[in-house]
């Protein structure tokens, strides 16, 4: 009892040294609130009202049917231009896509040439661009291919796909960015709030003040753990309802207190790695250098932005020992599949072992540097 007792009175104190340090409040409210919202809507990759323009020398009805099926929110609403404009149009950054219909086009069409539509794009916009020439080719064909009354697929196979997305039906980017940011941001400012009150202790000399009471390197190391992963949590649940939820308007698919409850085991284990790097690091430059070098892989190579599957198998090998590529895999499953505990559950195991592990590695490091501390 006394230890659970010490535990929290320290935990509390984390809390109060916390409260008072506005930059780092700051950073916690900037992080999951303002850097969710704008990581999530900056970094969409869907086309988004991508200025388009028309050279129609057909003047069908074909030509206008097609101009008519570009609008938003995927592209702006076409504008009408001489062939000779289209250099200046483009050079200017007026429009990314120039659609050139040639003369007798639906007449060529309907007769069974093949006549050639051409798209200049403004390739500077690389990501827009490379997108929104799909877009093109897919609404042309359709056009073209209802106005002759002729199948879309003359390809006849015995089998049959019917894509349906159950989550996101619209393959909306923001849905997915917002939730990736919440974990992202989970696994940053664990690390970095328990490694800087490590180095908060040790600037402003109260960890000797620790050391001469009757406290241990755990109870001391389990009170920034508790305390500062719970800031973490109930910052990520806010975030969760209030900006991925409320101004994303982003439904969530599974149970949130069962993502909750994987997300407190994993930052047991991101907290103590932030432990880890607090004996390392000898001032908090040094700390965000160390949290660059170890944030970076482990969110890359994760899974959670490009699949584990297509990665090498010897980095595939390596981070099974990283929790965040379990943190990623259960947080997916529940939050876009709806999984439940059945599901999810060893991955809920492999990240208590992997924590359990990195929080014994973490206090070997604690009291180590405690113990040349008093020397």
């Amino acid at each position: 009892m006394r230890t659970f007792n010490n535990i929290l009175q320290l935990g509390v104190k984390e809390l109060q040294s916390l409260w008072h340090d506005k930059i780092l409040l700051g950073l916690i409210a900037f992080m999951f609130t303002v850097g969710i919202y704008t990581g999530a809507t900056s970094s969409s990759l869907e086309l988004n009202n991508a200025p388009i323009a028309f050279v129609d020398e057909d003047h069908s009805p074909l030509s206008s049917r097609m101009e008519q099926a570009f609008y938003p929110p995927y592209f702006n609403k076409p504008k009408l231009i001489a062939r000779n404009g289209i250099d200046q149009e483009l050079d200017n950054g007026k429009s990314t896509f120039v659609v050139t219909i040639p003369p007798s086009f639906e007449q060529d069409l309907l007769a069974g040439r093949q006549p050639e539509i051409g798209v200049d794009i403004d390739a500077t916009r690389m990501t827009q661009a490379f997108i929104g020439a799909g877009y093109i080719r897919s609404i042309i064909n359709d056009e073209v291919n209802n106005h002759v009354g002729r199948a879309p697929a003359t390809l006849i196979t015995p089998v049959r796909f019917v894509i349906r997305a159950l989550f996101n039906p619209n393959l909306n980017g923001i849905w997915f960015g917002g939730i990736m940011e919440i974990m992202t941001n989970i696994t940053m400012l664990s690390i970095i709030l328990t490694g800087a009150a490590l180095i908060r202790e040790r600037e402003h000399g109260t960890i000797e003040h620790l050391l001469v009471m009757p406290l241990s390197p755990f109870e001391i190391m389990a009170a920034k753990i508790w305390s500062n992963g719970l800031v973490v949590l109930i910052s990520a649940s806010i975030s969760l309802f209030l900006v991925v939820q409320g101004f994303l308007d982003v439904p969530i698919a599974g149970s949130v207190p069962l993502f909750l409850a994987g997300a407190a085991i994993y930052l047991f284990a991101t907290t103590s790695i932030g432990i880890f790097l607090g004996t390392i690091a000898r001032s908090m430059p040094q700390l965000g250098l160390l949290v660059i070098l170890l944030i970076v892989p482990m969110q890359l190579l994760s899974g959670g932005m490009t699949p584990r599957e297509s990665m090498p198998d010897i980095v595939q090998r390596i981070m099974l020992v990283s929790p965040t590529t379990y943190f990623v895999k259960f947080s997916q499953s529940i939050l876009y599949r709806g999984a439940g505990l059945d599901v999810v559950w060893p991955d809920f195991a492999a990240v208590a072992a992997i924590g359990a592990t990195l929080f014994i590695v973490a206090l070997l490091r604690f009291r180590k540097s405690i113990t040349m501390i008093q020397a």
